[in-house]
Formats: structure tokens, sequence, C-alpha cells
């Protein structure tokens, strides 16, 4: 809650820190709970809230990257393999593995050979440890599983695994897991300077975007973990910095599942270039992406434009020719800024900064080792203190992935009164601790209404997203901790009043404050819409 983020805040700027890490996405959230696991004095900030960069506008899949095999990147698809299968183990509420069809036809660009070869490459990268192994399926069997899929030249499929995640809720997972380890952590810090007494960098001049408020933060070593900002940040360090980041954006969009009637994920190629992308499913919605072209704009100022929505639908409607998608079939979408580059690379200015840039949403545990163990020789060079041994991140559950069965979390939330629905919508969110969820139903049996009626999400969630989750703002629980922003028609513009009236009571808003919350959600509403 806002308390709770003020003293974590106010902690930073009194007692120095061995790290401070800036960009509170993915990778930075995973430098933040490798680093605190280690012992060290830990602050993380972000500009905006944890989560609301790159790392909750990607196609929400851990995988081994299929794709990286026609490019002989065989060492990354080995590390992200063994990666997904860390992150079914950690966290199985929130990465769970997901059933993939590639389709071949005749006269296509990868022919049968290369697909079959392909994919006992990725099984025995993987050490044959994937969810199953892959099988082929004849045409006839194609037809039988996926109908919708076009049957014109189809020869076969490939029936693989791979994972799917709430990319999101994984960031704020990540978070909450540094936190427990001694982690600071403050969402809407934005970084405005770099400290440099001695001309090393040596800390960050920051400025509380809620309050508007500047304070000093003094650190041993500082992380730049800002992701596609990288450039921006190294540019306070080191006014002429030559860029590093070839700046890309993918796009994605949203469709009624019924349209598609897509039961796998699919992974088709693009009639437009042929470039590998994929259909997937999200509870009632399927999900087209991505794009993956360069951005000509600065990572804050990216849209979805029409090209974007006629390219993704052309490609989709070219894989189920009986869906005859248009673009006032979209429900939402989204476009994320990435980079490049997928291998990661840890490098350190001539004052000191270490930036990582690259990488991917898979392999952000290894990014955030990579980059801690550059931290851990920092700090023996600074004071001496001795190396200590590396956190084991592989090991310990995230919040809410203690439970190995999710069947039994469910029941016991039928149990306790929830819906069919709300029960599986609680467990795939929270895992273990869906109860705790429920228990604030106990107390006040409203919060066990739905938000939205005909939805599984309850109030409850509300009360646990500003207590437990980190969330400050309206856009926080609506856009990023529940989804409703895209899952909804009308984007939960017709519950956001009801919303920011309860988190007016649970964090003690004025009328103002209310006012400007609900003017920046549907600001953020209009700058969701399709750009022309």
């Amino acid at each position: 809650m806002e308390q709770t983020r003020a003293a974590a805040l106010a902690s930073m700027v009194e007692t120095p820190m061995d790290v401070l890490i800036i960009g509170g996405g993915i990778t930075g959230a995973g430098i933040a709970r490798d680093a605190a696991l280690r012992g060290f004095r830990t602050a993380l900030v972000d500009k905006a809230d944890f989560g609301a960069g790159t790392s909750s506008h990607s196609s929400r899949l851990i995988h081994g990257g299929i794709r990286y095999l026609e490019q002989g990147a065989f060492h990354l698809v080995f590390e992200a393999s063994h990666e997904r299968r860390v992150l079914l183990t950690i966290a199985p509420h929130l990465v769970r593995p997901l059933a993939f069809l590639f389709p071949l036809y005749r006269g296509g660009r990868l022919p049968a050979w290369k697909l079959r070869a392909g994919m006992w490459l990725y099984d025995l990268l993987s050490s044959f440890r994937n969810v199953r192994w892959h099988r082929w399926l004849r045409a006839k069997q194609v037809r039988r599983v996926e109908p919708g899929l076009r049957d014109r030249g189809l020869i076969g499929a490939a029936l693989y695994y791979d994972a799917q995640t709430d990319d999101a809720r994984l960031v704020i997972a990540t978070v909450r897991s540094a936190m427990r380890a001694g982690a600071l952590a403050a969402n809407y810090v934005e970084t405005t300077a770099l400290l440099k007494p001695d001309g090393r960098v040596r800390g960050a001049v920051v400025r509380d975007v809620l309050t508007g408020q500047t304070a000093t933060i003094r650190a041993n070593v500082v992380v730049n973990a800002t992701g596609p900002w990288s450039d921006q940040l190294r540019r306070l360090d080191d006014p002429q910095a030559a860029p590093i980041l070839r700046l890309t954006k993918g796009a994605h969009v949203t469709v009624p599942r019924r349209r598609l009637a897509n039961e796998h994920a699919v992974t088709l190629l693009s009639p437009v270039d042929g470039r590998v992308m994929f259909v997937l499913p999200w509870g009632d919605l399927s999900y087209i992406g991505t794009t993956d072209t360069d951005a000509d704009a600065s990572p804050d100022g990216l849209r979805v434009t029409a090209a974007d929505v006629t390219y993704l639908l052309r490609s989709a409607n070219a894989a189920f020719p009986h869906a005859h998608l248009a673009p006032n079939d979209v429900v939402s979408a989204w476009v994320g800024p990435s980079q490049v580059s997928r291998e990661h690379k840890v490098f350190a200015s001539e004052q000191g900064l270490i930036t990582i840039a690259g990488g991917k949403l898979t392999t952000y545990r290894v990014m955030a080792r990579d980059v801690v163990d550059r931290v851990a020789a920092r700090l023996h060079e600074l004071d001496g203190r001795p190396l200590p041994p590396r956190a084991q991140t592989d090991k310990l559950p995230l919040p809410g992935g203690e439970a190995a069965e999710l069947d039994v979390l469910g029941e016991a939330a039928r149990a306790r009164g929830a819906s069919e629905a709300t029960a599986r919508h609680l467990v795939a969110s929270y895992g273990s601790e869906a109860a705790a969820v429920l228990n604030l139903v106990d107390r006040d049996r409203r919060l066990g209404d739905a938000i939205i009626a005909g939805r599984p999400e309850i109030w409850a969630e509300i009360a646990y997203a500003v207590e437990r989750e980190l969330a400050v703002r309206v856009q926080d629980v609506l856009v990023r901790r529940l989804h409703l922003f895209y899952e909804v028609p009308d984007h939960a513009q017709s519950a956001v009043a009801k919303v920011a009236a309860r988190m007016k009571q649970l964090l003690g808003w004025d009328d103002v404050r209310e006012a400007e919350e609900l003017r920046d959600y549907f600001q953020v509403v209009e700058r969701g819409r399709i750009k022309a």
C-alpha cells in the first residue's frame, strides 16, 4: 500500500544501500531478489508501476524459443528450456504448460523434414525434460484436434509444449519475493540524476512521481535495468554515450476466442512476411502476436497502429479462414518496446554504472544472476567483503508458488463459497495465497461479490492488491493486477468509479486525488485505442 511504499522510499534515503537497481520490470525485479537473497542491502525503484513497461506487454510466454533454432542459437534454446522448467516449479500458478500446434502446408517456407528435425532438437536441448515430448500429427489428426485451421494444403502439424505466464503478475511476485528477502522497493520513483561524489556512480537523485518531492539515494553500486530505456539512463551517466540498443515494438491484439475456436496455442508463419507468430488462448479470448518491427518513437510513445492490426488479423485469418476477423472484433490491444538481442550482455561504464541489455522474459533469472555476480565482485573490490555464494533462486518458490497441487487449492476455494469460475481465477492468479484473498471475504462478505457482473474477479482482490501487491493507482489494479483493462470490451470503464472509490477508502485519498486517478485512467484507455 502507499504507506508501505513511502516507508520503503524513506528507508532508501536514510540508509546507504549496497546496490540500487533502477528499473522495476522482470529483470530489475529478478536482480533485486537475487541481490537481497545474497545478503546485500538492496533498493529497487521504477518511474512507473512495477512491470508497467515491456514486462506487461509481452507475448506472455515462457518458452524455449523454437524460432531461435533456425538462427542456430542453440545455447539460448538450451538456457531458455532449463529456465522454463525452473519457473514451472517455483511459480506453478503463474507459469502453466501450454500445448502448441505448428501446422505445415505444401509450398510453405518450412519443409516438413526441417520442422521434424527441429522438434527433436528442441526436446534434446531441454534434456527431454519438457512437459511432454513432441508428437507429429497427420493432416487428419490435425483436423480433428483443431478443426478451424486452414485445411487446404495441410500436410500435418507438430504438437509440442511450452508454457504461458501472467507476465505482470510474475513481476509482482518476484518483487514481493525480493522484499521478503529484505529488499526495499518503491514504484513511481523516477531517477533524475546520478550521484558521482568522487567521479564514480554512487547513487541517484530521485523524484516521487506521486508527490513531486525529490530525494537522494546513496548506493555503492547502481544497476541500470531499464530495458528499452537503458540508453536514456546511460546518458545521465555520460551525455555522450553512444546508443547500444536498436528498439523494436511488439504489438498484440485480443479477439473473442469463439471466433477462432482454437483449442491450442498455434504457431504459424505469417503469409505477409513469413515471420513466426502465435495465436494464443487466454480464457474467453485469444491474443494474436507479435509484430516485432522497428520502433520509430521513444519507448514511452509507442502505440498500436491500424497497420499493426491489419497485419495481425490478416495473418490469423489466413490460418483460421472461417474466423473473418475485422478491426471491430478487437477487444483490446497492447504494444511493448523491446530490444533486438535475445542474448543478454552485462557491462559497466567508466564511471561504474552497471547496465544489463538484451535478454528475454524466460531467462530473467539467469540475467539477474549474472548482474549480481558483477555487483558482488564490485562490492568485494570496494570494501573487501567476502563473495557470498550464489542465491538458490531456482529453488525458492515465488509467493503463491508453494503448493504443488493447484487442483487441491481450487477445491478449498470452492469449499469456502467461491464459484467455480472465481475459484479457478483465484488459484491461477494467487496460487496458495488464494486463501488469503478469501480471508478478506470472511471478514466482509460483500468483498466476495463480482467487480463486474458475470466475471470471476471479486472485490477482495482490490484490497489485496493495495495491501499486499504494491498497487497505489487505479491503473495498477485494473491494468496489471487484474487485467480487466484488457479483458472486457469497455476496458473496465463501467467499474472504474467504484474501484477508485474503494481505493480512496483504502489509501485515504482526498476528492482531488480520486478525480486525478479517474482522469488518468481514462487517458490510459484513450492511449490504448488503435492509432490510425
